[in-house]
């Protein structure tokens, strides 16, 4: 009996099929790849545009309460936000009473960036999904945002 796999479907994951971090890692993959075929000339990615989101939702927050938050690393938040302010979207200042801290605002050119790629963001996000019944992404929303804790 020939058990050599003829396509990607037809390989055998056996217990990867009940393993949550494959198949988070696999859903997020297929997400991004769909994303960069849809928006990907776009100016901004994913990771870069929740940032300037939560920036614009909490003007001054502490660079390193929004990497936290965003659950990035101190080092890589450092280079992304050196890189959105070279950018001329992101603003960075040191408060006299802790000189130690980073607070973030956008600039007036972030403002109108994020603002405009807001729309084709979430009209881009709210179709990610839509083999699923509006019930169902739902129920996913509610579960990860149970596993992530929010």
């Amino acid at each position: 009996m020939d058990t050599l796999a003829r396509t990607a479907d037809d390989v055998e994951l056996d217990r990867l099929n009940g393993a949550l971090g494959f198949l988070l890692r696999l859903a997020q993959l297929k997400v991004y790849e769909h994303f960069f075929a849809e928006v990907g000339g776009r100016d901004l990615r994913p990771g870069e545009f929740s940032v300037l989101w939560v920036i614009r939702c909490n003007p001054g927050i502490r660079q390193s309460m929004l990497g936290q938050r965003l659950m990035i690393k101190r080092a890589h938040m450092t280079k992304l936000i050196r890189a959105l302010e070279d950018r001329g979207l992101v603003s960075r200042c040191i408060p006299d009473e802790d000189r130690r801290a980073v607070e973030l605002t956008l600039t007036a050119v972030g403002r109108t960036a994020i603002d405009e790629a807001a729309e084709w963001f979430f009209t881009y996000e709210d179709g990610v999904g839509a083999n699923m019944s509006a019930a169902e992404r739902k129920q996913l929303l509610d579960l990860l945002h149970k596993f992530i804790g929010l």
